[in-house]
This record gives C-alpha cells, sequence and structure tokens, in this order.
C-alpha cells in the first residue's frame, strides 16, 4: 500500500528530467545562487577529506600516511579549494540569492552572464583538480604558487598548467558576479529603497564586488605569466635571465590580501543580518557598520605588503602602519554587533549560535593579525604554524561559521522548510570546541619554532602531543560538519513547512514568500527603513 502511494504522488520521470535540465539551463538567480552554494559546499566537504589527510600525517613524528610529494599536493588543494572553491564562491551564491531580493529587484542585471559566471566557475574548479589525473599529479607549489615553486623546473608535470588555467577560469567568473551584483545593487533597487535603507547584506556586497573587480585582474595577470614563463619561453620571475621572483610577490599579494576581505565581507554582512532579528533589535549603529566596510575596502588594497616584511623589499613601516589601521573599522563592527545584543531580547536558535561562534573565533584571528602587523613580531612568526593558526582563525573560524548561521538562516526561504534545531545545536557545539581544538594549539607551536608546510617533524622537538591534539580536534570539528550535511538530508526527507518568515526577520527577502515565485514578488510594500518586513508587521499591528 505505502509503495503505491508513493508511486502515485512521484513525479513522472518526464517531469524529473525537464527540471533537471530546467536547472542546468536557468538564468533565474535564485537557482544560480543555489547551484553556486551547493557546488562550493561540494568543494569545502573535498577540502575537509584533505584537511583530514594532512592532519593525519601530522599526528605523530616520522609517520608515512602520506608521501612528501603527495602531502604538497594536499595543502595545495586544500588552499585552494578554501579559498577560491569554497569561501569566496560560497558568499557571491549566497549574494546572488539574496541581493535581488534584499533590494526588490526580480533578477540580477545580466541574467545570461551570471549563467556563464557560474559554469566557469564549476569549469574552473574542475580543471584545478583535474590536474591530480596527470602522470606528474596535481599542482603542488602551494596555494600561492610563489615563483620559482611553480616554473617548469621545480614542476614540470600538467598538474601545475591545469592549476593556473582553472585559477583563470574561477577569476573570470568572479569578475563577472563583481559587475553584476554591482550593477544590481545601484539600479535595479525598488522604489523607495534609498542606498540608506539597503540591508548591512548588501552594502557588505558592494564593498566586495568593487573588491573583486580591483584584485581579480592582478591574480590574472600574475598567473598569466607564470604560464608565459613555463610554457612560452618568458622570464619574468627567472632571476637568471633578468626577471624578478619578488614581483610575483608583488602582483599575488595585491590580490591576497584584498581576498582576504573579498572572503570576510560577505559574512560581516550575515552577522549584520541575524544578530539584530534574534536581539529584537534594529542592527546598532547601521551607518558605522556601513562606513566601517568602506574603510575596510579602501585600506585592504594598501596592506598587501605585509605579507613582505620578510622580503625587505618593502617599506616596512608604511604597510605596518595601514595594517594597523585596518583594525580599526573591523573593530567597529564589533561594538555594534556587541551594541546591537546589549539588553536586547536574545533567542538561541542555531543561526545565533553560529553567529556568536563567529564573534569568537573572529575575534581570535583579529587580534593575532594584529600582532602580525609589527614587522618584529612577523619576523620571528613568518612561515610558523602561528601564520596557519590566524589564517584559520579569520577564514574558517570567522567565515566558515558564518556561512552555517547563513545555512540555517537562510534555508527557510530558500527551500521552504527549517533545518532540524536539535541537529543544528549539536552540529555547533561539536564545531566550536573541534576547531580550537584544532587551531588554538597552532598559535604555540608556531611560537615553539613549527614551520608551515612540512611534511613530518623530529620527535625530540616537543611538539608532538599539541599535534595529536589538532588532529583530534579536526576529527571532531569534521563530526560536526557532517551532522550539518545529515541534518540536510533528514529534514529534506520529511520537511515541515516553516510559513514564509520564520525567524521574524527584517530585510525585503522575508516580504515574499518562502521559496519565492519566478520574478520575486506579487508585491513590495512601502519602504521607509532598512527594516521593510519589520515595518510592514508594525503597520499590519495598527491596523484597525
Amino acid at each position: 500500500m505505502n509503495g503505491t502511494v508513493a508511486e502515485a504522488v512521484r513525479p513522472p520521470r518526464k517531469a524529473q528530467s525537464a527540471d533537471f535540465v530546467a536547472w542546468l539551463v536557468t538564468t533565474d538567480h535564485k537557482r544560480i545562487g543555489v547551484l553556486y552554494m551547493c557546488t562550493s559546499f561540494a568543494f569545502f566537504l573535498i577540502a575537509g577529506i584533505l584537511a583530514l589527510a594532512i592532519r593525519a600525517q601530522l599526528a605523530a613524528p616520522g609517520l608515512s600516511v602520506v608521501g612528501p610529494h603527495a602531502f604538497n599536493e594536499l595543502f595545495t588543494l586544500h588552499g585552494t579549494a578554501m579559498i577560491f572553491l569554497f569561501v569566496a564562491p560560497f558568499g557571491l551564491g549566497l549574494a546572488n540569492y539574496l541581493v535581488p531580493l534584499q533590494v526588490g529587484a526580480a533578477d540580477m542585471a545580466f541574467p545570461r552572464v551570471n549563467a556563464l559566471s557560474y559554469w566557469l566557475f564549476v569549469a574552473g574548479g574542475l580543471t584545478v583538480f583535474s590536474g591530480a589525473a596527470t602522470n606528474g599529479g596535481a599542482a603542488d607549489a602551494g596555494w600561492f604558487a610563489y615563483a620559482p615553486l611553480s616554473d617548469i623546473r621545480n614542476g614540470s608535470g600538467a598538474g601545475m598548467d591545469l592549476w593556473i588555467v582553472g585559477l583563470l577560469m574561477v577569476s573570470a567568473a568572479s569578475i563577472m558576479t563583481g559587475i553584476n551584483l554591482l550593477a544590481t545593487s545601484l539600479l535595479y533597487r525598488a522604489p523607495g529603497m534609498t542606498m540608506w535603507r539597503l540591508p548591512v547584506f548588501t552594502w557588505e556586497m558592494i564593498v566586495t564586488s568593487i573588491l573583486i573587480l580591483m584584485a581579480f585582474p592582478p591574480l590574472a595577470t600574475a598567473l598569466a605569466m607564470v604560464f608565459v614563463d613555463r610554457r612560452l619561453g618568458g622570464h619574468f620571475f627567472d632571476a637568471a635571465h633578468g626577471g624578478n621572483p619578488i614581483l610575483y610577490q608583488h602582483l599575488f599579494w595585491f590580490f591576497g590580501h584584498p581576498e582576504v576581505y573579498i572572503m570576510i565581507l560577505p559574512f560581516f554582512g550575515v552577522v549584520s543580518e541575524t544578530i539584530p532579528v534574534f536581539s529584537r533589535k534594529p542592527v546598532f549603529g547601521y551607518v558605522g557598520l556601513v562606513l566601517s566596510a568602506l574603510a575596510i575596502g579602501g585600506l585592504s588594497v594598501g596592506v598587501w605588503a605585509h605579507h613582505m616584511f620578510a622580503t625587505g623589499a618593502v617599506t616596512n613601516s608604511f604597510f605596518s602602519a595601514v595594517s594597523f589601521l585596518i583594525a580599526v573599522p573591523t573593530g567597529v563592527k564589533f561594538f555594534n554587533w556587541i551594541g546591537t545584543m546589549w539588553r536586547g531580547q536574545l533567542t538561541f536558535p542555531t543561526p545565533m549560535l553560529f553567529s556568536i561562534g563567529f564573534l569568537l573565533n573572529f575575534l581570535i584571528g583579529g587580534i593575532t593579525g594584529v600582532i602580525m602587523a609589527s614587522p618584529p613580531v612577523d619576523f620571528h612568526i613568518e612561515d610558523t604554524y602561528f601564520i596557519v593558526a590566524h589564517l584559520h582563525y579569520v577564514l574558517m573560524g570567522g567565515s566558515v561559521f558564518a556561512i552555517f548561521a547563513a545555512i540555517y538562516f537562510w534555508f527557510p526561504k530558500v527551500f521552504g522548510f527549517r533545518l532540524g534545531e536539535t541537529l543544528g545545536k549539536w552540529s555547533f557545539w561539536m564545531m566550536l570546541p573541534g576547531f580550537n581544538l584544532t587551531f588554538f594549539p597552532m598559535h604555540v607551536l608556531g611560537l615553539w619554532g613549527m614551520p608551515r608546510r612540512v611534511v613530518t617533524y623530529p620527535a625530540l622537538a616537543g611538539w608532538a602531543h599539541l599535534n595529536l591534539l589538532a588532529t583530534a580536534g579536526s576529527v571532531l570539528l569534521a563530526l560536526g560538519v557532517l551532522l550539518t550535511v545529515v541534518n540536510v538530508w533528514l529534514s529534506s526527507r520529511r520537511p515541515t513547512p516553516a510559513g514564509d518568515d520564520p525567524w521574524g526577520g527584517y530585510s525585503l527577502e522575508w516580504v515574499t514568500t518562502s521559496p519565492p515565485p519566478e520574478h520575486n514578488y506579487e508585491w513590495i510594500p512601502a519602504i521607509r527603513s532598512e527594516r521593510p518586513a519589520y515595518d510592514m508587521r508594525q503597520t499590519a499591528a495598527k491596523a484597525p
């Protein structure tokens, strides 16, 4: 009987096939946003598996879980996947879905370009990983691919070439999406949606889009020059023939430091949306949050050489001063978020827990970043595990925790039903200690002199216990992530309708149905502030 009922309600195969094809050829920003987020999350899971292999190798001194060459491939692909294929693309996918809804537009400004950018991203990611199937193996010069590590003498296989071509595709996709988001935010706003009524998330994406347009062309230029050196007889970075390998570092870090903020600004926007909703207060200091985002964007392009203090090729005092200065607008945001929660009617569903986790982790990452802005300190900790800890506290503890907050917060808007709260909270309470057990000991390892990017270490160095602790923490962290994947699967099997606005949201997307219709809105209420959904509820409550 149950089988008969299931067969009766199952969609015909032709309808299923047609729907699958419709997803592949879609130009709807909502579907493209979902595709972006799902694809980037898949790359995250792959990167996580690579990270577990790295931690297994380093769990104790002298292990041979993987060999030296394979280890170099692992950390290269892990870093590439996390930075280029997960954190930044997930932010762009989330913006793809939300920005048109938040500004009251029917779609992105350039729908076909939007679809092209997604498929370029997919092709680029697959190209990067396809190097693992070549005779020489995948790229192994690190996610930064410094010259001469990336030249033909140190990496003659096709894996490095495929890595370059793949990242050129990803760069082109990012530039297209940046243009699209900027045009949509500035030119397709609904009546009444002035710039000073835009949600903070949209403001953060405006700044992010500008940074993309400034940062990715230098990256593409540097990668193209490496390819010319490798395959076309160029000598841009070959010191033996008049080239300069430090030039690559300038080009790469002119991209690399703005890229840090490309990966974090969207998630500043996420917590600026979630914290007010679960504090039942308007965001504290809306103007300050917007101006601080603009300040961060402006300063981020002036601090690239803070990664080059040890080269002796830059003016350390200037870049140190700017690196200290950029902490000020970031600190302003923290005070805004704390002020929003102060004396609020706080509730702690899963999105709020991950937002709090973001604040705690990113605070540690920010403090260690300020420490690194001092050249004398940087000389001692550069290329140690202290840098690994700092980077992961900013991007894993910061961005990734905010990504999970976004998943749990906007999942009902995207799919019409909520994820399970019990599994969600278990996921958080496994990820938070797991993350800190993994990466906090790395600060100490760095201060004790453990270099990064080493396949093993001597038993007498005194690093074994903290490395074992970090490996155990990584397993706990991975289990926490897996719980959210299980949560999505179980909630999808037995969905419970959540209603159009289960959280009592503030921004415009909570006015429309969940999921939204094809063109987003049947009608748009009068927009009088940055909280149109809240204003609409207040007006309805006062109506006779």
